[in-house]
């Protein structure tokens, strides 16, 4: 891989390829929690890991999973290789677990009813799975947090409202509370000292109804809890004297999308007097705690706060966490009208001196990592991706690893499956965002990224797919950059507004400043395929429809990539058409001078699993690129793919009749790549350019971050190597 240059210098400490190494989080590992289901087990029930902890060595994980009401544990005396442990049966829902000891101290709820809350605390063997201990909690517990001394444990008792009753408000009965208790040298809960603190009464939003939803323990033994719903925070003393209580307030926020609908990122609203409502919360010390303002009735301020015990706020996030994964393509627009990224988890600790605060996006898919130094003014040194719906977080220091568990479960749609996420703060480039447009003169959204081509030096070109239906746009990226750089974002526009009913998975330049576009098409949908122009501007100046020889034949899948080749326009269609031979598919041809169109065949390969199609097409030199991949995610991708054509097969053939078959041969397998970053093989590489040095760039769709990680690779592949067949068709003019 060819090594890039530069380093961004703004407020987000983005530097890979730096001369002088630094210290950075990059991911190592990824586990999937099916891996803990025994053999013979059912896979295709759903399982999802929520809260995580680690053994007091940090060589195992133990985690929470709700679905299949176990407790999980991974063994990462490896951590670039973590071992499935197996799962223990807990017999009912494990909300949160806290390590003490040997021993993963659990609160699991067994509750009846919302109106008949029931459930215990249970001290669970990490290395035999015996149940050591159980006390009866009086309640249905959501939050466990053990003190630093191990001498008690603290246990938020929710006893949750039923959502579909009184509009979803609280105030409904019976009321929650906290719990502490005694734990003996072992880790094991003493349950005749169980201690119930009242909440009630403390705030402004129904306070007979606290619904205490998260805790933890600072070094003088004071637990501080989040009142989630009430917009409330309370800290309380070991003894179980509540020291201080106070809102947890409001932020104003500018410039964020509030609309879902539009299919547009549009980051022009404002909203006054957002309620924080907390969902978790970390101490940084003694006097100093951080809060996620994930929100819940009413608020929502999509980012995080940090306080001093006494009701100060001392930092306020505003917008800014919402922004920096904006830049970085993780931006969840389905989200927009309600909270946004929705920052829900916070872990802290000290690496290597500096004290860092980690703040997880649910639904953003990624933490953002600050250097909290001064508690009054963090910095945002890295943004890294967690996987799909981090739930949870567990930093282990001395190992210098940190750890995301990731509780959304793509079983139902076939998609990729629960995962732990490893990361190990070493001496390296930040792998992570390998694109951002950070640094562009404004604020630019971006994703789902399909087609790309190259443009003059080190320019590259890149277009988003109909999932901003709303907003189709060319992207200009520097790639000299590391990471890339998205330095603007055009429109593309029909008599002067949004283009509607298009779906770009393909661009290429037409040589005089302008673009020729392709667009999938979804009939179903109203969106047909075709082909368009746009001049440098972004506005759509001619159009082509398919002919009826086409159109005859056509199915949903229809052109992923668009080529220019001498005159004519190349086209990929991703899968068959009704009157393609099994595992092949068209190569569509245009002549821009005859009007004329014609197609070749191309062979591919013939799917494992789900299908396998075509979602690119470049032309260079004297070959013609496409990527072939199949659906496939993670353990089971078979085919990601770059294969090389020679451009003198490209002869089309008129329509309707037999087309030739094009040869073939592999320049690039992609999955070793993919593999690179760490995580679980993505399937939806979309997007490949070439420089004129011959450098070669791919790309990958996030899907608008929708039941996706979010994650966009960028990449450089260096020079493409040289087809076999071009040897050999070299050698045999020299004869």
């Amino acid at each position: 891989m060819t090594t890039r240059k530069a380093c961004l210098t703004s407020a987000l400490a983005l530097c890979a390829g730096a001369a002088t190494a630094e210290m950075n989080f990059n991911r190592i590992a990824s586990f999937p929690v099916i891996a803990n289901m025994a053999e013979g087990e059912d896979q295709s029930r759903e399982s999802a890991p929520e809260i995580i902890a680690a053994t007091a060595d940090g060589m195992t994980l133990v985690y929470t999973d709700s679905p299949l009401e176990a407790l999980g544990r991974v063994d990462i005396s490896d951590p670039a290789a973590p071992k499935p442990l197996g799962n223990i049966a807990l017999g009912g829902e494990p909300t949160s677990v806290g390590v003490a000891g040997a021993m993963a101290i659990v609160g699991v709820n067994t509750s009846e009813s919302y109106v008949e809350p029931s459930g215990h605390l249970a001290a669970i063997d990490i290395a035999d799975g015996t149940e050591a201990a159980r006390c009866d909690l009086g309640g249905q517990p959501d939050s466990v947090a053990i003190a630093k001394d191990g001498s008690f444990a603290a246990v938020a008792i929710e006893n949750e409202r039923d959502e579909d009753l009184g509009d979803g408000r609280t105030g409904q009965m019976p009321a929650g509370f906290l719990v502490l208790i005694d734990l003996d040298e072992g880790g094991l809960p003493q349950c005749d000292t169980l201690k119930t603190v009242d909440l009630t009464g403390l705030a402004e939003v129904s306070p007979e109804d606290p619904e205490p939803e998260f805790v933890d323990i600072n070094g003088l033994g004071e637990t501080i809890v989040t009142l989630q719903e009430n917009n409330h925070l309370a800290v309380v003393s070991a003894a179980g004297e509540v020291l201080s209580h106070f809102s947890a307030g409001a932020v104003d926020l500018e410039g964020i999308d509030t609309k879902d609908e539009r299919g547009a990122l549009l980051f022009t609203d404002s909203q006054e007097g957002r309620k924080r409502e907390p969902d978790a919360v970390k101490w940084l010390d003694d006097d100093h705690f951080a809060i996620a303002n994930e929100g819940d009735m009413d608020g929502g301020s999509r980012g995080w706060t940090i306080f001093h015990k006494d009701g100060a706020v001392v930092y306020e996030s505003g917008a800014s966490f919402e922004h920096a994964l904006v830049q970085i393509g993780h931006y969840p627009d389905k989200r927009s009208d309600a909270k946004g990224v929705e920052p829900e988890s916070i872990e802290t600790a000290v690496f290597a001196g500096t004290p860092m605060v980690f703040v997880g996006s649910e639904r953003g898919s990624a933490v953002g990592v600050y250097d909290v130094s001064d508690p009054a003014a963090p910095v945002l040194t890295q943004i890294l991706p967690s996987g799909i719906g981090p739930e949870g977080y567990v930093t282990i220091p001395e190992r210098n690893l940190l750890v995301s568990a990731n509780e959304t479960d793509l079983v139902e749609d076939g998609g990729v499956r629960a995962h732990v996420m490893i990361y190990a703060y070493q001496e390296a480039p930040a792998a992570y965002p390998t694109l951002t447009s950070e640094g562009a003169d404004s604020l630019i959204g971006w994703g789902a990224i399909s087609g790309m081509v190259a443009g003059d030096g080190e320019t590259i070109y890149a277009v988003n797919d109909s999932f901003y239906g709303y907003q189709p746009t060319i992207f200009t990226i520097d790639a000299s950059a590391m990471p890339a750089r998205i330095t603007t974002a055009t429109p593309i526009t029909r008599a002067g507004r949004p283009a509607q009913k298009i779906d770009l998975e393909g661009i290429t330049t037409d040589g005089e400043g302008g673009f020729w576009l392709a667009s999938e098409g979804r009939t179903d949908r109203m969106i047909p395929h075709g082909i368009y122009h746009v001049d440098a501007a972004g506005e759509i100046d001619a159009e082509i429809p398919l002919p009826a020889e086409l159109l005859a034949v056509e199915r949903r899948f229809g052109f992923e990539g668009i080529t220019k080749l001498g005159d004519t326009l190349w086209m990929a269609v991703q899968r068959e058409w009704a009157d393609d031979p099994a595992d092949h598919v068209k190569l569509v041809a245009y002549n821009l001078e005859t009007e004329e169109w014609g197609a070749v065949l191309y062979p591919k390969a013939k799917p494992d699993a789900g299908w396998v199609g075509l979602s690119e097409i470049v032309a260079h030199d004297a070959h013609v690129y496409v990527i072939e991949r199949d659906n496939q995610i993670g353990a089971k991708a078979v085919t990601k793919k770059i294969y090389a054509i020679p451009a003198a097969d490209m002869t089309p053939a008129p329509l309707g009749g037999e087309l030739p078959v094009v040869r073939k041969e592999e320049v690039r397998d992609l999955i070793p790549d993919l593999a690179s970053f760490g995580g679980y093989i993505v399937d939806k590489i979309e997007g490949l350019a070439i420089l004129e040095s011959g450098e070669a760039f791919a790309s990958t769709d996030n899907d608008g971050v929708d039941d996706s990680s979010g994650e966009t690779f960028f990449w450089s592949l260096g020079t493409l190597p040289t087809p076999a067949f071009a040897t050999i068709e070299a050698a045999n003019r020299g004869n």
